[in-house]
């Protein structure tokens, strides 16, 4: 497995989705050369994550952990060639995932707008806080990995993830009804 997850600490939870499962980790920037070249030599029939904050563009990166605003995608346009010999294979979980891979002609799990910031939940109108936060996105993202440990199909995991939703918080079900397979 193939895993792109830029450095981040606002979405470190996500690495509960492949810590310990021997995958390829990309963590910082590549060119676009670059991230074309390890992606034109992943087989099609390799699971790809590409986890972290993005937009309908893409995948971001930043140089630094320290600052708050992105450098530039990691992932995006210039790579959805490479990506789409994936055939649903893919799981992209950043905001707005789901419109990028849309756009892209891409197959597989994505997210639509999750909530993984106090700012977020501000412009949402989510009421909640950091604490609330950050235990129900890591106990989201463990239910994930198990059903992904399981071999739950890629398809089935929308409707499963949220019928694991125990929490029922104006944010879980939020973030729960934002998976999509495509």
């Amino acid at each position: 497995m193939l895993v792109i997850h830029p450095t981040d600490k606002t979405t470190e939870m996500l690495s509960i989705l492949y810590e310990g499962l021997g995958a390829r980790l990309i963590e910082t920037d590549c060119s676009n050369k670059e991230m074309g070249h390890l992606l034109h030599h992943t087989s099609p029939s390799e699971r790809i994550m590409l986890l972290g904050h993005g937009s309908d563009k893409g995948l971001f990166f930043r140089k630094s952990d320290e600052e708050e605003d992105f450098d530039g995608i990691i992932v995006g346009h210039p790579q959805s060639y490479y990506l789409r010999k994936h055939c649903g294979g893919i799981i992209g979980i950043w905001c707005h995932a789901m419109e990028f891979a849309k756009k892209e002609g891409l197959h597989g799990l994505f997210s639509g707008m999750i909530i993984s910031e106090m700012s977020e939940a501000e412009k949402y109108g989510v009421v909640t806080d950091k604490d609330s936060m950050d235990k129900t996105n890591r106990l989201m993202f463990t239910q994930l990995r198990r059903l992904l440990d399981n071999g739950t199909p890629l398809h089935e995991i929308p409707e499963r993830l949220k019928a694991l939703d125990t929490t029922q918080s104006e944010l879980s079900q939020f973030n729960y009804e934002r998976f999509y397979y495509l």
